[in-house]
């Protein structure tokens, strides 16, 4: 347009689009949610620096490197390296570059061994790095089973990934065996725990679930800040065991201050790192402990109202996702679509999935649960 429009104008057109979007009160597919409002503050805050030159920004780039800091104490490495990516997929690919790089190997044979579980980013990251995936199958309870993936090993294995919090049933691999694999075969072992890298540590029994850098196996590890983190969209974490590492990443940028960048993004928001900062030292282990409790004994709940409609659990819930076989599932999605709920099927078994994240609350449940049992009288 050769003249501009007013902002009336333009703040009623944004509220009516806003309009438009789904409430996360009623989204039982998603594993994001609300971010807390001191999150929404410092993003607010910081939303004009950019992390891609951290020297105009020292400022910003002191909250990241706290942030780094205070996710690795969680991960049992307060030493670690890392930086605050935009969420899991940017986690993965780079974490997978990054085995690429120190391997120095040929993108024609180099291959990497992961679940047939793990997250649809690799897919990505294959595609882009030019390596091949080699998918291990599961266990009955939908954990990889680790002999295959010795199995798929060989002279131009690069990398092994491992999940803590698949995406459809939020299964845990069993990391300390595979980390254990990965040293025996010294190769790098990258943990996807986007999802599970702030549950984990917060529930009742966090040592069942051994995940990350207290493995020595464990090279990177993948945390989402924006999931049960509490932060804003988009706050993802990459953490790797040593420096140099991350450093296998540097490429020249020699118009910037920095002189280097090791992200894969340039231009990188200094408002998602401030709001990760905020939120992480707000709520403290005993605020994120309350949280996750209270979502834990929510999943339970839905699984008991579940299975007591008669309905068979495709696995007990280790995090806060429930997964149930129905009849035709993906009817029975949409039908709930059409009653403004939102939920997602999985592919392999067919079921229904509900992610019961902090705004999944008991009486969200009850309601859900009560025209659920209307959409299978009728389906």
């Amino acid at each position: 347009m050769e003249r501009g429009v007013d902002e009336p104008s333009i703040m009623k057109e944004l509220e009516e689009a806003a309009r438009r979007n789904i409430p996360y009160g009623r989204v039982l597919s998603s594993m994001c949610t609300v971010p807390h409002p001191i999150a929404l503050k410092a993003c607010k805050r910081f939303i004009v620096s950019n992390l891609g030159d951290p020297k105009l920004f020292p400022g910003t780039a002191s909250l990241e490197r706290a942030c780094i800091g205070m996710l690795g104490e969680l991960l049992h490495l307060p030493s670690a390296s890392g930086y605050i990516t935009t969420g899991g997929t940017e986690s993965n690919i780079q974490a997978l570059r990054t085995a690429r790089q120190l391997k120095k190997a040929d993108p024609a044979r180099a291959n990497i061994v992961l679940p047939e579980s793990a997250h649809y980013s690799f897919d990505k990251a294959a595609q882009m790095l030019g390596v091949t995936l080699r998918r291990a199958p599961l266990d009955d309870e939908l954990k990889v089973n680790v002999d295959a993936m010795g199995e798929l090993i060989d002279k131009d294995t690069i990398a092994l990934v491992a999940v803590a919090g698949t995406t459809e049933f939020g299964q845990v691999d069993p990391i300390e065996e595979i980390s254990g694999l990965a040293q025996d075969e010294g190769l790098f072992l990258h943990v996807d725990a986007a999802f599970g890298g702030f549950v984990i540590p917060f529930l009742e029994d966090p040592s069942r679930y051994r995940f990350d850098f207290e493995l020595p196996g464990v090279m990177s590890v993948a945390i989402d800040p924006h999931k049960m983190g509490m932060s804003t969209i988009p706050s993802g974490g990459l953490l790797y065991r040593e420096e140099g590492h991350m450093r296998a990443l540097e490429i020249s940028a020699q118009y910037l201050t920095s002189q280097v960048q090791f992200s894969l993004a340039g231009t990188r928001s200094g408002a998602s790192a401030a709001a990760t900062y905020a939120v992480m030292r707000h709520l403290g282990r005993e605020g994120y402990r309350r949280i996750v409790s209270e979502c834990m004994a929510n999943t339970k709940l839905l699984y008991d109202r579940l299975k007591a409609m008669g309905l068979e659990p495709v696995i007990k819930p280790v995090l806060n996702i429930v997964t149930f076989k129905v009849p035709d599932a993906h009817r029975v999605r949409k039908r709930l679509c059409d009653m403004n709920w939102y939920v997602s099927t999985t592919s392999r078994p067919e079921a229904l999935r509900m992610v019961v994240m902090p705004h999944v609350t008991r009486e969200v449940i009850e309601a859900y649960v009560a025209d659920l049992k209307k959409v299978l009288d009728v389906v």
